[in-house]
């Protein structure tokens, strides 16, 4: 009898073996189980190739190879990322040394006239001066720094500055149209919260009180929601995708703007999708609630990187913060309701707490980005958050389309025009919101 059985279990060998969660087979004899059973001699030749490499380094660092030839000298790099104005008798440019060698500003012109200047360094541009400030010319690689001119502007009217440096390289920004700058105030940070409750977790909230609505829908025009849903998220990836790339023209050079957008897209959708992978296990898709979390993460990220627009705006007075355009936020966004709530619309309905997290987690990052934008935007971090924003939303664009299919059928006439309609009804009330 026993040894039936373990003929049979021999007999089915690997090809029944249930799968792993991460989509290979378990039980394979040739497969390694973790890190332990490597081996010494696995990890000496896993180790091998850095060690040399480090040896070629030092190297290169001890005898210098190069140092006898005339191989010339990088052209310096300086990057204006943006001014600010505190009042009308002063000019801020906050520039960034992307260049490979340290440079030193010599001289600052506005409007074609050389003017007196201060000049602090503030570290590297990932610290937003937290470090504190130091007086000083010069500036290492990947150093920023704030130039602070006292110069009388008029609002309204152009201001073109220059920063020219010792070796009379010289890098010009312009200011267009300017107005006071209110910075950051206890008042503009409650201004901000106030905002961001009404552009980003009402509308959400609004939303998706369509859910008792939703359930009432026949399977196909459920599918219908959802695709429309994929229309209204496909919107916003292509809105903030088109933003990510304009605004990494403007990211330091040494940066890699474009490049910067791109690893953040395939990070962040990679990111989610394991997130999804690990939490479905063994099954096809994940859960309906655990897609609707996904929804609001990719919305709410976006909307974080919508906070920083307005926050940034509102910080350098380039916005009215009018009732016009906060309605125009709340019809744009009240769109996104259905999209969160439509994937658990079959089944038990989620407790209340569920709703709130789910509408939190999707609007109130406008807040958090409202507050980091008016303290802290550079369009590095701008273009980073809004490419991290896509890729989320493109993965979960992919999840919603695997649950329609595994119920339906995805490419449906009806389906086809409700993702048409979502890019539709998003463009339509996008036109109401200008920045």
């Amino acid at each position: 009898m026993s040894d039936d059985n373990s003929g049979e279990m021999s007999e089915k060998g690997d090809d029944e073996r249930p799968p792993r969660p991460d989509g290979g087979a378990a039980g394979r004899a040739e497969d390694v189980s973790n890190f332990s059973d490597i081996g010494v001699s696995g990890w000496v030749w896993a180790l091998a190739p850095i060690v040399l490499l480090g040896i070629i380094i030092a190297g290169f660092v001890v005898f210098s190879p190069f140092a006898g030839v005339d191989t010339g000298e990088p052209l310096p790099q300086l990057t204006v990322t943006h001014a600010t104005l505190p009042n009308d008798e002063t000019i801020k440019l906050h520039v960034t040394n992307s260049g490979a060698q340290s440079v030193t500003v010599e001289q600052v012109l506005v409007n074609d006239a050389y003017w007196n200047y201060r000049m602090t360094s503030s570290g590297s541009p990932w610290d937003f001066g937290v470090a504190g400030s130091t007086q000083t010319t010069t500036l290492a690689p990947m150093e920023s720094g704030t130039i602070e001119i006292p110069y009388h502007w008029t609002p309204g009217w152009d201001i073109g500055t220059a920063v020219v440096l010792d070796n009379g390289a010289t890098f010009h920004h312009g200011i267009v149209a300017p107005q006071p700058s209110p910075g950051v105030t206890g008042e503009i940070l409650t201004l901000l919260a106030v905002v961001g409750v009404f552009v980003g977790v009402i509308p959400i909230l609004l939303g998706m009180a369509w859910f008792p609505f939703l359930k009432r829908l026949s399977d196909r025009w459920l599918h219908a929601v959802l695709v429309f849903a994929v229309g209204v998220l496909a919107f916003l990836a292509f809105d903030a995708g088109f933003e990510s790339f304009e605004l990494a023209g403007e990211v330091p050079g040494a940066f890699e703007g474009p490049l910067l957008v791109v690893t953040g897209i395939l990070g962040s959708l990679l990111v989610v999708q394991s997130v999804a992978a690990w939490s479905r296990g063994g099954e096809e898709s994940v859960s309906p609630l655990t897609l609707a979390y996904l929804i609001a993460l990719g919305i709410g990220l976006h909307n974080f990187a919508e906070g920083l627009a307005i926050g940034s705006a509102v910080a350098v007075g380039h916005v009215s913060l009018g009732a016009f355009l906060v309605i125009g936020f709340m019809v744009h966004n009240v769109t996104e309701g259905p999209a969160v709530v439509a994937p658990v619309a079959r089944g038990e309905r989620p407790s209340l707490l569920h709703f709130a997290a789910l509408g939190l987690l999707a609007g109130a990052p406008v807040i958090l980005g409202g507050w980091i934008g008016s303290a802290a935007f550079s369009p590095t971090l701008g273009a980073l958050f809004l490419a991290v924003g896509v890729g989320a939303i493109l993965q979960v664009c992919w999840e919603i389309g695997g649950m329609v299919r595994r119920d339906g059928r995805l490419g449906s006439a009806t389906n086809l025009l409700a993702f048409f309609a979502g890019l539709v009804v998003m463009y339509a009330t996008d036109l109401l919101v200008t920045l």
